[in-house]
């Protein structure tokens, strides 16, 4: 069997083509092909879901850790504070925001139409940082208790079961003394 088979020459007006085909290049021209078509298949597979990494042996409503495939977008939200509340109250006070679950509700709210203009919901939230400032009520202390009441109300129910990964902490103040709250979330496409 010879490797190559005979030449088949046309001629085209002043050029000729001759074509040859060797059957060593057509069976490496199959296995580029096959390579080709695993490495397509494997890409669909590489397109992996985000995973959510749950606490072990806990039901408190955050993920351990959220990994997010290189192929999906994120969007970055920034500090998001609250809405004023009580339009008659001094626009630096408390009451003019709330206590800090009518804080953190309001907060999450607003974050929750950011997203919806970006075509995300709280469900894309991989990853959320919060700041918490002591309230007087609470000896000065952040009221994390309020913080989660309004927390539980985006995230990890029935409706709404992604959780992010999160870290919350008492700061000494915001630009408003009446705010009490400030978030900001990292969201990634699907």
């Amino acid at each position: 069997m010879s490797p190559t088979t005979p030449p088949e020459e046309k001629t085209q007006g002043r050029i000729t083509v001759t074509k040859s085909t060797s059957i060593l290049s057509t069976a490496a021209l199959g296995v580029v092909a096959t390579i080709a078509l695993s490495c397509l298949t494997a890409g669909d597979a590489l397109a992996a879901d985000i995973v959510r990494h749950k606490i072990p042996n806990s039901d408190f409503p955050i993920a351990l850790a959220v990994e997010v495939p290189a192929d999906k977008t994120t969007v970055y939200v920034s500090g998001t504070v609250p809405p004023m509340v009580d339009q008659a109250a001094p626009k630096t006070s408390i009451q003019a925001f709330g206590d800090t679950k009518t804080q953190t509700v309001g907060v999450l709210t607003e974050i929750e139409k950011i997203l919806k203009t970006a075509g995300l919901g709280m469900g894309d939230v991989v990853k959320m940082q919060v700041f918490l400032v002591g309230d007087p009520s609470k000896e000065g202390r952040m009221d994390f208790a309020g913080f989660m009441e309004g927390y539980r109300q985006f995230f990890g129910t029935p409706q709404q079961p992604n959780l992010p990964a999160r870290s919350a902490m008492q700061v000494a103040g915001l630009v408003n003394p009446g705010w009490l709250v400030e978030i900001e979330v990292t969201a990634a496409k699907p």
